[in-house]
């Protein structure tokens, strides 16, 4: 940090060419800058977008008011805080490898980062709750799946985060025994989150590893009780009656799709936020020599997985598109558009 080289070079390698203790601008070809913030920005819209266009249905088409539904419009409004709250001001930091907003608001940034990630992955985890009762105890769902349960779902799912996230980069515990390495790198323009062995084994496993655990037990259990389902179905004597087999058709055939978007949910969820986390706990032990580029690439890998919740937990519902359509063509505008069926009258 002292040499020659970092303290002497062109003026315009700095983030704050008037201030003496300022970071260094990490220095990009035109085309890759330009190529990153496309990218970037088009990540940031899509997410919003997406969410929002979950939310507004949910919010306006009464028939989607459902226990269910309510932790996806909830886990929506996480991902949509997300990309107006976090991802701009990450984009810009990634890219220009400079914060340009003061040291408050790096604080309230990476709580706000920690904190919004958190959510969602609660609430993806709470989801898959919910889909395990609807699958494998479809008969005692409805008492189940009660609001009263899905208002316990969604004040844990924030509460816990909040708490979490605010109380960890506020006390600054998670820099406790690193605060040599803190030192070494700090300069006017550096906003990181630095974790130390202890807290990035915890973070991770509260933030990830806990519900993603939970996550993946739970679908590979349904996943077993769909096929078996499939298969009970396929092995049964065949019924004379058409409606009996047609329904067993379309039982089955709701199975197996449920199934195929399940294998999808966890596939996105694990190879979104498993780099990161792996990456969050191993960085410690490895005195920090994680290159820069390599974070960012990880964490908006992470940040993808709020992009794809709206497209798996949206587009592969016909109710979603019907949806969608109405907000295009401007249907949702009318009067009476919030009793507007959604779904089919039959099977």
């Amino acid at each position: 940090m002292n040499s020659p080289d970092f303290w002497n070079p062109p003026e315009a390698q700095f983030c704050f060419a008037l201030v003496n203790s300022s970071c260094l601008r990490k220095e990009r070809s035109m085309p890759v800058v330009c190529a990153m913030y496309v990218i970037m920005i088009c990540a940031i819209v899509m997410t919003m977008l997406g969410n929002l266009v979950v939310i507004i249905s949910i919010a306006h088409f009464k028939q989607l008011h459902s226990p269910t539904n309510f932790l996806i419009l909830s886990m929506a409004t996480t991902d949509f805080l997300l990309s107006c709250v976090v991802m701009p001001f990450s984009m810009i930091r990634s890219i220009e490898s400079c914060w340009y907003f003061g040291d408050l608001f790096c604080k309230v940034h990476s709580c706000c980062d920690i904190m919004l990630c958190t959510t969602s992955i609660f609430h993806l985890c709470f989801i898959s709750v919910d889909r395990y009762y609807a699958v494998c105890d479809p008969l005692h769902y409805v008492t189940k799946m009660t609001i009263p349960v899905i208002v316990f779902f969604l004040l844990i799912s924030w509460s816990i985060p909040i708490f979490f996230a605010f109380g960890l980069v506020f006390s600054e515990l998670n820099i406790i025994g690193a605060e040599d390495f803190v030192t070494a790198i700090d300069c006017t323009g550096l906003c990181v989150l630095i974790f130390n062995k202890l807290w990035g084994v915890l973070a991770s496993f509260i933030a990830f590893f806990l519900p993603g655990t939970v996550m993946v037990g739970i679908y590979i259990h349904i996943f077993t009780v769909a096929r078996k389902h499939a298969k009970q179905i396929g092995a049964g004597p065949k019924m004379k009656q058409v409606g009996s087999e047609s329904n067993m058709k379309a039982t089955s055939k709701k199975e197996s799709k449920a199934t195929k978007t399940l294998s999808i949910v966890m596939g996105v969820f694990v190879l979104c936020w498993m780099p990161f986390f792996i990456l969050t706990i191993t960085d410690p032990f490895i005195n920090f020599s994680t290159t820069e580029d390599l974070y960012n690439v990880f964490l908006w890998l992470g940040y993808l997985n709020s992009t794809f919740n709206p497209i798996i937990y949206g587009m592969f519902y016909p109710w979603f598109r019907k949806a969608l359509w109405m907000l295009v063509t401007g249907k949702i505008f009318r009067p009476d558009s919030s009793t507007f069926s959604l779904f089919p009258s039959h099977p």
